[in-house]
């Protein structure tokens, strides 16, 4: 299977598949326990799922590698899971259960309430990021005016049921096939590949979780949380694909929204292919600004010639289309590994000395720092697990989006992005295979669109004007379509609040704690 790169958030730390969850994913949710709903805006038949009062207890429980055993180990971090209904058209049908994560704000008069946090991905888990961000939040303004919440979409990550497709074992070989292969024979071949996955997903997931995993159905579980929390209202802070998460929920519950900061900005009303190319551009320049950086220091892998280096990356990854690197743990380093390894590293400039390690590691026959970088993008865990977050991914967009079903228009895509990178030009032409949500078998829940937001308090959108995975511009549409200020940063990084900027991070404080706009072309320097 071909991957795509997501545009997700550089918050991410890996996630692994979690084991001892509080409740089972088709749990109902309990007579008498309701709570009025803060706002009373439950919706017809939903009254008990806002009503619902969470359970928090420790978060151990929940995390499945040594990192995340160490962090939620914290006492200060609750967890607890909420009951939605899996189809909100059959309310009284089977539910998934969402896990929650908070770090509570002390007890003050100045607390505000819940400040709700989605990473991206799609199938980034949003309670190890609330986990990670709360420890340098705590000490600040925004920690001390609010709980930091992280909720893992469902199926995502800690919540049940999860989207399954692959197993280990089955991502490994997929990660090693070359689907470089323009023939017709090679097209097929891929194509294939893909209608497994498909089935695949289909079979270990089932039919009913693959219609219900939209961002159209995780904005409404978002209100079930708002009313959970006893927020009357939301203040919610979305990086990347949470984004969309953001917009879709503002033109859901547009009078619901107290404050909302949309970081690293989807244009909801841009076209699926459009937006792939634009990202392919994007990487293409997080890409050369990475080669001049290297070209002024010695020894730099790529060369000496800034005007050179995507040749001499082409030089240093097409030999592994025919020849895979073999690695001490038995693996081999794909082409597709090399790509994405190079890909995650360029989602933030701190990653740049290991993108140049790792090549210059390459060049010498050495292909752990590239696959290790490709690991991490993969969520690939030591015991050769897989997070579900690629899976996620997949089921997710291939909902979100329109389809690319006509041969002759998923070719024109892929020569459009080959243009766009041409570091990421294989040099064998370009394959028109489809992808796998041509082979989708639920239909689509959304499409692009200009949201409509009567009464919807003005968001921040923050874009930043070298981000590789969602350009600038995208920032730029997302805040005139939802009336909202816009937030300049400087830079070649994905995403930027809480990220070191103090320019950056001290206009969203004020904007969170008391709403105030970013001044009209507010625009933060370089970090």
């Amino acid at each position: 299977m071909r991957a795509t790169p997501r545009p997700r958030s550089v918050l991410i730390a890996a996630v692994a598949g979690l084991a001892a969850l509080l409740l089972g994913a088709c749990a109902q949710v309990v007579p008498g326990t309701a709570v009025p709903d803060p706002a009373g805006s439950a919706p017809p038949g939903l009254e008990a799922f806002y009503g619902q009062q969470l359970t928090w207890g420790p978060c151990a429980p929940l995390a499945a590698t040594d990192e995340d055993r160490q962090i939620y180990a914290d006492p200060a971090l609750q967890c607890a899971r909420m009951q939605v209904p899996l189809d909100y058209a059959a309310p009284h049908g089977r539910t998934a259960a969402i896990a929650v994560l908070r770090h509570a704000a002390p007890a003050s008069p100045e607390r505000i309430g819940s400040l709700v946090i989605n990473p991206g991905g799609p199938g980034a888990s949003g309670i190890q990021t609330a986990a990670y961000l709360s420890s340098s939040l705590a000490s600040t303004d925004v920690g001390r005016r609010f709980d930091i919440v992280g909720f893992d979409p469902r199926g995502v990550g800690a919540s049940e049921p999860a989207i399954r497709c692959l197993n280990g074992p089955e991502r490994d070989a997929d990660r090693r096939d070359d689907d470089t292969d323009p023939s017709p024979a090679g097209v097929a071949s891929t194509e294939g590949e893909e209608r497994q996955v498909v089935d695949l997903c289909a079979q270990r997931s089932g039919l009913d979780v693959l219609a219900n995993v939209g961002t159209r159905d995780v904005a409404k579980d978002m209100d079930v949380l708002r009313a959970v929390l006893g927020d009357p209202r939301l203040t919610y802070l979305g990086y990347s694909y949470g984004t969309r998460i953001g917009s879709t929920y503002a033109e859901e519950f547009p009078r619901n929204v107290r404050a909302m900061i949309l970081d690293g900005a989807l244009d909801p009303d841009q076209d699926p292919t459009a937006e792939l190319v634009d990202q392919g551009r994007g990487f293409q320049g997080a890409f050369d600004a990475f080669a001049r950086n290297c070209t002024t220091r010695p020894n730099c892998p790529l060369g000496q010639d800034p005007a050179q280096t995507t040749r001499a990356y082409q030089d240093l990854t097409r030999p592994l289309i025919a020849r895979p690197l073999p690695l001490p743990d038995g693996r081999v380093m794909s082409y597709g590994d090399a790509q994405q390894g190079t890909i995650n590293a360029l989602y933030v400039e701190a990653y740049w000395p290991r993108l140049t390690r790792a090549l210059s590691d390459l060049r010498a026959g050495n292909g752990t720092g590239l696959m290790t970088l490709a690991d991490e993008y993969y969520e690939r865990n030591p015991d050769g697990s897989y997070a579900s977050s690629q899976d996620a991914f997949e089921a997710i967009r291939c909902v979100d989006d329109p389809r690319i079903t006509d041969p002759a228009q998923s070719l024109a895509r892929a020569e459009a992005y080959n243009q766009a990178a041409p570091f990421l030009d294989s040099g064998r032409g370009v394959s028109g295979a489809r992808d796998s949500c041509a082979f989708w078998p639920v239909p689509p829940t959304s499409q692009p669109h200009v949201p409509q937001v009567p009464g919807l308090a003005p968001p921040l959108v923050v874009s930043t004007t070298g981000d590789p995975a969602t350009p600038y511009q995208a920032g730029v549409e997302l805040a005139r379509a939802l009336n909202g200020s816009l937030l300049t940063k400087i830079g070649d990084e994905h995403t930027a609040v809480f990220q070191n900027s103090t320019c950056v991070d001290d206009i969203a404080t004020r904007y969170l704690i008391d709403n105030t706009p970013a001044p009209p072309g507010a625009t933060c320097p370089a970090t």
